[in-house]
């Protein structure tokens, strides 16, 4: 199969890259070790058929919480069942459901969960009897047993999981490759080339579900964008890149992340990521709206853009020079809020990797990005990234 870079040049086996440069994002390798085999899929269609048939056999509804009543067996010490108006047979929460409960009533799920189920009831239903909002939503699902998958304050508005993967669905398809936009490949080490061409496996899918929540990472890395040259005058290549999560039942909020990057791992780790932006959406009552005026429009847009502002912004930093000596350098840095100790790192790690000192404003920022990778503090880390990013925002 060829590609093409910058629709000129045909390549038949992946694309040489330079992952010394960027961000490392490691939020999707993340995802990908904590998931079990039947949380992974191999297509959208296939995620997409999962959570909707989820969803049509769920309902949501909003109730007195001084109306639900809480039943346990001293006959089985773990198991604790509710009673909820207009559900003849009881419901059972799932782990995550019986968290919520205690989180609405004031009560610590941790020790909750300690106690035998008799003596965990009585303390629930005093929280519920008690409860100053009054009114609970719920979320439950009929699969042969009723299963309360949530609960949540009466204002939660509820986008649910489906309809973030349509939205990507129209601008991707099945993600497998019938569109531009498709699970990453994989970089191989050795040669220092990403390889867009890998099977989709349980190993390699980056499109997952749980009970809880769903996420989903594509890139676009069979049309590599070149921003520029490296030292050995070979063309800088990225891809383009976006991955979006959600939880209809309020484990986390809706959220799409776009980036540029360089490679992606085995371990899906992103590499040599740049211009990194997210939108998050919280489940509040107008999220729905939200998502349909704001998160939908952007994801199609970004799909759609194109690379030409990053491609000048990334060759803007390149050429504009901001220092030609070692006291320019120094005061650069120091000026910016560095200490004299981050300034002799920024400046060493350019030295090291360019063959030069920094003189552009990009030698900067891929000094500092590379200072923020060895940072294991994550505020400090983003602090870090983000006056790299501020400095080549500022370069166009």
């Amino acid at each position: 199969m060829n590609t093409m870079i910058s629709n000129t040049r045909p390549v038949s086996s992946g694309f040489k890259v330079d992952i010394s440069r960027g961000e490392r994002v490691g939020r999707v390798s993340s995802e990908w070790f904590s998931r079990s085999d039947d949380e992974r899929y191999l297509s959208l269609g296939d995620l997409y058929d999962a959570v909707k048939s989820r969803a049509n056999r769920a309902h949501a509804r909003t109730v007195e919480s001084s109306a639900i009543r809480v039943e346990a067996s001293r006959n089985n010490a773990e198991r604790l069942e509710l009673i909820v108006p207009g559900d003849r047979q009881p419901i059972a929460p799932t782990h995550w459901s019986y968290g919520q409960l205690c989180s609405l009533v004031g009560a610590p799920a941790t020790y909750m969960r300690q106690l035998p189920a008799p003596l965990a009831a009585i303390n629930l239903q005093h929280g519920l009897l008690n409860h100053r909002a009054e009114l609970v939503k719920t979320l439950e699902l009929d699969d042969g047993r009723v299963e309360l998958r949530a609960v949540t304050g009466p204002e939660y508005g509820r986008i649910w999981d489906h309809e973030l993967v349509s939205a990507v669905m129209k601008i991707a398809g099945n993600g497998t490759g019938d569109t531009i936009w498709k699970v990453p490949g994989l970089l191989d080490w050795t040669s220092m080339t990403h390889n867009p061409f890998v099977d989709i496996t349980k190993d390699t899918t980056t499109l997952y579900a749980s009970d809880r929540d769903v996420f989903l990472f594509l890139v676009d890395d069979t049309h590599p964008i070149e921003a520029g040259r490296l030292p050995n005058g070979e063309p800088d290549l990225f891809f383009r890149g976006f991955y979006a999560w959600n939880s209809e039942v309020g484990s986390k909020s809706l959220g799409i992340a776009s980036f540029y990057l360089r490679a992606v791992c085995a371990n899906r780790n992103i590499w040599g990521s740049e211009n990194f932006q997210e939108i998050s959406i919280r489940h509040s009552k107008f999220a729905a709206d939200r998502f349909a005026h704001e998160a939908a429009p952007a994801l199609t847009s970004f799909a759609n853009s194109s690379p030409a502002p990053f491609v000048t912004g990334i060759r803007a930093a390149r050429q504009r020079i901001v220092a030609r000596n070692d006291e320019d350098r120094q005061s650069f840095l120091r000026r910016r809020g560095f200490s004299k100790s981050e300034t002799g790192k920024i400046i060493e790690t350019v030295l090291s990797e360019e063959g030069r000192p920094p003189e552009s404003i990009f030698d900067f920022v891929q000094g500092i990005t590379a200072l923020a990778r060895d940072k294991t503090n994550q505020d400090t880390r983003l602090e870090l990234e983000g006056k790299a990013k501020r400095l080549l925002e500022g370069a166009s």
